[in-house]
């Protein structure tokens, strides 16, 4: 009987063959793959969170379409609703509106002055209601007494107050409110609080920018602080708009739509700003003016704004963030050719013995893909699956060809090593003129993109990620690594014969299998050092951005504050000289001073205008320790020493000695001397002329001109600059006791009274400039919420993981190197052992030999990051990531470019070590049993 011969199947003889090796690099696809998609998800998701909580913290009001039209007498609350939906569903496209839904009604245009006599007066000044209508009002407040106002022909115009209004000016339900008239006013219709309600929940998006709706505002004029009075605001039916028009001499009719945050897209933040632009001044706001039939329709909004700084802000972080993903993409490839080049050289003469018993290159390059592709798609697809679920976003696109370029690389990385293997000698016969060539075109691309980042710098903001820059660091590692595959060789061996001078034969053995590189076969031995230098580079370059970023911001909470911390005094309020002396003794204060800082001084010179200055009067020594430690306008403190001037009558005329802003030289045309300074409500004295400084860090605007006085000189000849408004400190200090300090000041008796009293905010026409109390500011605070920035945590966060996936895939390259040379290292070592060589010295031996390539390799990827840092960082400008505007440039900080160095090399060599210690006892001693099968 015959039997027909049928050849067994390739894929399935040879994964039966090698299992664990099959597995492992199932694995090894399994994980790169993971990476590969997930990282762009990573990016993705952070920017868009990114973004989201960059708008939530400007407010609902900063995030919300406001439209506006007059009110018109046959306007009602349907005519409301129906604009309403009208706006909304122009929405829906790249932005949508918040579930809160829009908030909608009508503004009086003119508040009335009550003459009421029964009406709370803090200070004489009559209260003023204004009159408004919103719709809705009854599903987010709750009536606490009488009704809600519904239309009364022939009686007042009904109105309801919130109840915190009614008690501070002490309102009851049914009082008629009539106009305080004024000689030759006409009376206005009467309106009649038939109400009161209680706001259901303050934090309820309905109420934002609705303060004064909800309980009374306290206004103080700018002028006149004492002359405080009530402001409120009455609330009628949407039946009642007519009268409402009639009482307020007209209305205007307002949308608010407040926009989701969460339905914006970082990647489509253009497209949303280009629809925006449309709904407010484009087709879209044309047709919506038409389809309402309201012409002077007009919508505004804060959004573009916004968007235009979300987008330099992402684009200024984004290099940042592709760095750890491109070192890693890089380091990923060396490793898959690493590993296809070890296969290939195992592999050898088993793929050249098929090609001369007959099969052709493409047979043999087929059977070699069908057999990467069963092990390499399920690891790929698994892990492509896993980045998909694990990291949800809305983006697929960038991830899936990350996934298949990485799938790619892993599956063609064996077969075309292969290739060149079983290509013909004589077409690589010139293969060491085609490696230089390379080699030198490598070096050129290097230089060319060097120059190219330096003449024009990063890329504009709205290019997205600059793809010259994130190459241009792993280009220059390259080349080093190419450098350092030239001198390692010679090198290791000069010093391998100058060991050898010496006795013993450990490290001349060691060294010289160095120099020949791992089991003699020096060209897989390059890859891993390539993998370690790639690694280390783009950590050590990242490291110095995010050093440069994070004490950038130090820097500029510094300067915001004016040192460490600083104490400001209510407006019209000063410090008490106690507070000084108390403060001044807190642990960790370095210097320390007060300061009186009048902003309304003015240089007075015979015959020409005055010249209106900041005046700045400090403790000389003190003042320039804070202004040295700063780094902003630091002085020569003797420059300000003089002895305390005369007092009485003469004093004013004995000149004080004084720092002049280069602005003001300027502005006095270069001939700064002794100058009369006027000073507001406190009187005049003369300055001497003592030196220029460019900026003082009381003052934040350095532009402005300014005078730094001494204080002692200064007020002996004025006495009421005694009256110090501020502290200034820098040192490790505590900010917490710091405020326990200001609460035994006296208070304001505005604030008192204000907090105390009516427990409202103050408002008024700048209500900046007067706080609540004392205001304490430490650059330890303004640093940490600089630093919570959600933008610069997720591009940190995927830079980190970039560059540890980097540092262990390095490692990887280095323990498949010294695991393809065990056998002949092994077989070597038994050799050794029979000639009398200890085992210590056997893993003496080893190490030798294998860490020379780890140490090279990492102080190559120092010099290349530091050469990244130097070539490329003149071309980096951090403002956008700073928040501010800062000179471009990037330091060079060892500090920051030597830890993970160091770090990703100590990984390395304690994986170098730990097979050393491991593997080689076992394979000596398994060499030795079985004898030299070499």
């Amino acid at each position: 009987m015959r039997t027909e011969h049928r050849p067994a199947p390739w894929v399935r003889t040879r994964l039966r063959a090698t299992p664990w090796t099959a597995l492992l690099n199932g694995v090894l696809v399994f994980v790169v793959v993971l990476l590969s998609a997930g990282l762009p998800r990573g990016v993705d998701r952070g920017e868009d969170a990114a973004l989201h909580d960059f708008l939530r913290d400007r407010g609902i009001g900063a995030t919300s379409l406001v439209s506006r039209s007059d009110l018109r007498p046959d306007d009602d609350s349907a005519t409301l609703a129906s604009v309403a939906a009208q706006l909304t569903a122009r929405t829906g496209g790249e932005f949508r509106v918040s579930a809160s839904g829009p908030v909608y009604g009508v503004r009086g245009v003119r508040p009335k002055v009550l003459g009421n006599p029964q009406l709370s007066r803090p200070d004489g000044p009559s209260p003023r209601l204004e009159l408004r209508h919103l719709a809705g009002l009854s599903e987010h407040a709750t009536l606490v007494e009488g009704r809600w106002p519904t239309a009364a022909p022939g009686r007042p115009l009904p109105i309801v107050v919130a109840e915190p209004t009614a008690e501070k000016l002490g309102i009851r339900v049914g009082d008629v409110l009539t106009e305080e008239l004024q000689p030759g006013m006409k009376r206005s219709p009467d309106t009649e609080v038939v109400g009161t309600f209680r706001v259901n929940d303050d934090s309820d998006p309905y109420w934002t920018d609705l303060y004064c709706l909800r309980r009374p505002c306290l206004e103080i004029p700018e002028t006149f602080e004492w002359l405080r009075s009530w402001s409120a605001v009455g609330l009628t039916g949407g039946d009642e708009l007519p009268r409402l028009m009639e009482w307020a001499k007209g209305g205007e009719l307002s949308w608010r739509l407040p926009v989701d945050p969460d339905s914006l897209r970082a990647d489509r933040l253009p497209d949303a700003a280009h629809e925006l632009a449309s709904y407010l001044s484009g087709p879209t706001a044309a047709d919506l003016a038409a389809a309402t039939g309201r012409t002077d329709l007009r919508t505004f909004s804060s959004l573009p704004d916004l968007f235009t700084l979300a987008t330099a802000r992402r684009d200024a972080a984004a290099p940042l963030a592709a760095l750890g993903p491109a070192g890693l993409a890089g380091v990923v490839t060396v490793v898959l050719c690493l590993a296809a080049a070890l296969a290939a050289d195992r592999r050898g003469p088993e793929l050249l013995l098929l090609q001369a018993r007959g099969g052709s290159r493409r047979d043999v390059l087929r059977r070699l893909l069908g057999e990467g592709a069963t092990v390499v798609l399920p690891g790929a697809a698994l892990g492509t699956l896993l980045a998909l679920l694990l990291l949800p976003a809305p983006r697929w696109g960038t991830a899936l060809f990350a996934a298949a370029a990485a799938t790619l690389c892993a599956l063609l990385a064996f077969p075309a090593r292969a290739l060149m293997l079983l290509t013909p000698r004589r077409a690589v016969r010139r293969g060491g003129a085609r490696r230089l060539v390379g080699e030198l075109g490598l070096l050129l691309l290097t230089a060319a993109a060097v120059v190219e980042v330096r003449r024009r710098g990063a890329a504009p903001p709205g290019a997205g990620i600059d793809p010259l820059l994130v190459a241009a660091p792993l280009l220059i590692a390259l080349c080093t690594g190419l450098l350092l595959a030239r001198i390692q060789p010679p090198l290791i061996g000069a010093l391998a014969r100058a060991v050898g001078r010496r006795r013993g034969a450990v490290g001349f053995l060691g060294l010289a299998g160095a120099a020949r590189g791992a089991g003699g076969r020096p060209r897989p031995a390059v890859l891993p050092t390539l993998a370690l230098l790639l690694a280390v580079t783009t950590a050590g370059f990242g490291a110095d951005v995010i050093e440069a970023v994070d004490s950038g911001r130090a820097r500029e909470a510094r300067l915001a504050t004016g040192g460490d911390v600083m104490v400001s005094a209510p407006k019209g309020f000063g410090l008490a000289d106690s507070f000084a002396e108390r403060a001044d003794r807190l642990p960790g204060v370095r210097a320390a001073t007060n300061v009186t800082l009048l902003t309304d001084a003015a240089v007075l010179r015979p015959g020409e205008r005055h010249l209106t200055i900041s005046l700045v009067v400090v403790d000389p020594t003190a003042y320039a320790e804070i202004s040295r430690s700063v780094g902003r306008g630091a002085f020569d403190p003797a420059l300000l020493a003089a002895p305390d001037g005369p007092t009485g009558p003469d004093a004013r005329e004995a000149p004080v000695p004084a720092l002049y802003s280069r602005g003001l030289v300027e502005q006095l045309g270069g001939r700064a001397g002794a100058e009369r300074i006027y000073l507001t409500s406190t009187g005049e004295l003369r300055a001497q002329y003592a030196g220029t400084i460019d900026a003082t860090p009381a003052l934040r605007d350095s532009t402005h001109p300014f005078v730094v006085l001494p204080a002692g000189p200064a007020t002996a000849r004025v006495p009421g600059l005694k009256d110090h408004g501020h502290w200034f400190a820098v040192g490790d200090i505590d900010g917490t006791a710091v405020r326990s300090l200001t609460r035994d000041l006296p208070v304001h008796p505005i604030v008192a009274d204000t907090a105390r009293r009516t427990g409202v905010p103050v408002v008024g026409p700048n209500p900046g400039d007067i706080p609540d109390g004392y205001l304490v500011k430490t650059s330890a605070a303004l640093t940490a919420e600089l630093t919570e920035d959600p933008l610069r945590q997720a591009a940190v966060l995927v830079f980190r993981v970039g560059t540890a996936g980097a540092g262990a895939f390095a490692l990887i390259a280095a323990l498949l190197t010294l695991v393809r040379a065990a056998p002949d290292r092994s077989a070597a070592l038994a050799r050794l052992r029979t000639m009398g060589l200890r085992p210590r010295q056997g893993l003496a031996l080893i190490l030798v030999e294998t860490l020379p390539q780890t140490l090279l390799a990492a102080a190559g990827g120092l010099l290349a990051s530091l050469a990244a840092v130097v070539l490329l960082g003149p071309a980096l400008d951090l403002s956008a990531l700073l928040g501010t505007e800062v000179p471009p440039g990037l330091p060079v900080r060892l500090g920051a470019v030597l830890p993970p160095a160091l770090a990703l090399t100590a990984l390395v060599t304690a994986g170098v070590l730990a097979e050393a210690l491991i593997a080689g006892r076992r394979q000596i001693a398994k060499e030795l049993r079985a004898g030299d099968t070499v």
